[in-house]
């Protein structure tokens, strides 16, 4: 089992993002996904520099993959989008169904977690157009990825998301700015200074949920480290981690011990615990809320 870097969600600085992606190289992950697939306003990173920094990594024996913006909202968005799927250097993840016609039936790509393949006939459809993987959706239990597994056509590797804060969802209008009582057009940018997210308590000073610009993620941090030895024997190909501001590469580490199996279960979780920034929870997986930790209410 294969471990992937999801794209990264946050707004970081440049040369932050650059010194993030030159530390991986290091680490024993063995898929990346690059680019902007939050918010199209954010301009510390073109195109170019997703593409030189994915040299970088394929020089370094990583598997590298372009990713797609999830909402696109105006006709820039869209040529975007199309210069990513001709990039003509590495394969390519449609996070919606514009850039899946985009890809169909000219290039393989991953169908990301954001296009919803919920059953068998909407992966063998997905398959039929090219997709060469497909990443679970994030609310999918484990019970219903058995089955789809049991039928998964052939060629198709499975994806999940095992790590990170979860995107719940998209909006046109920005979340970040919207706190700052400031329109999207005229954001300043706030998102980068929150590196992972900005947290929104209850009026019971809980934690709800995270905004991350126009995207609406939990508060919570999605950990199915301890399941990983389940998930191979579904069949799951590759686990996907969402980066981090912090200890990123002593995640990556933790999850490739508990994926050889030299750590436990219950240690792999305990020790990836003290690295996250929020508390766990993993009740998708066990067809519980979300927000839960364990299979026990």
């Amino acid at each position: 089992m294969k471990i992937a870097l999801g794209p990264l969600l946050y707004h970081w600085p440049r040369e932050t993002t650059f010194r993030f992606y030159e530390s991986l190289a290091e680490t024993p992950v063995d898929v990346v996904y690059l680019g902007e697939t939050v918010c199209s306003r954010r301009n510390e990173m073109r195109l170019a520099d997703w593409l030189e920094i994915g040299a970088r990594l394929r020089g370094t024996g990583k598997d590298v993959v372009l990713s797609t913006q999830v909402l696109l909202e105006s006709g820039s968005d869209v040529a975007a989008m199309h210069k990513i799927a001709a990039n003509g250097q590495f394969a390519v993840e449609a996070n919606d169904m514009g850039a899946v016609r985009c890809l169909a039936g000219k290039l393989p790509f991953v169908a990301g977690p954001h296009l919803n393949l919920y059953n068998l006939p909407s992966l063998q459809w997905m398959a039929s157009l090219g997709a060469t993987r497909w990443v679970m959706p994030l609310e999918m239990k484990r019970d219903d990825l058995a089955a789809l597994q049991q039928d998964r056509p052939p060629g198709v590797q499975t994806e999940v998301f095992a790590y990170g804060r979860m995107p719940l969802a998209f909006s046109a209008r920005c979340f970040t700015a919207r706190h700052r009582n400031a329109a999207k057009d005229d954001c300043s940018f706030c998102c980068i200074e929150h590196p992972d997210g900005l947290l929104l308590k209850t009026r019971e000073s809980e934690d709800f949920l995270v905004l991350n610009g126009t995207q609406m993620q939990s508060a919570r941090v999605y950990n199915l480290i301890d399941a990983l030895g389940d998930m191979d024997t579904l069949g799951v190909d590759v686990v996907r981690l969402s980066p981090q501001a912090n200890h990123m590469a002593e995640i990556i580490a933790c999850f490739q011990q508990a994926v050889r199996q030299e750590l436990a279960p219950q240690d792999a979780r305990q020790r990836s615990q003290a690295l996250m920034p929020g508390p766990g929870c993993d009740g998708y997986w066990h067809g519980r809320p979300g927000l839960q930790q364990g299979a026990s209410p």
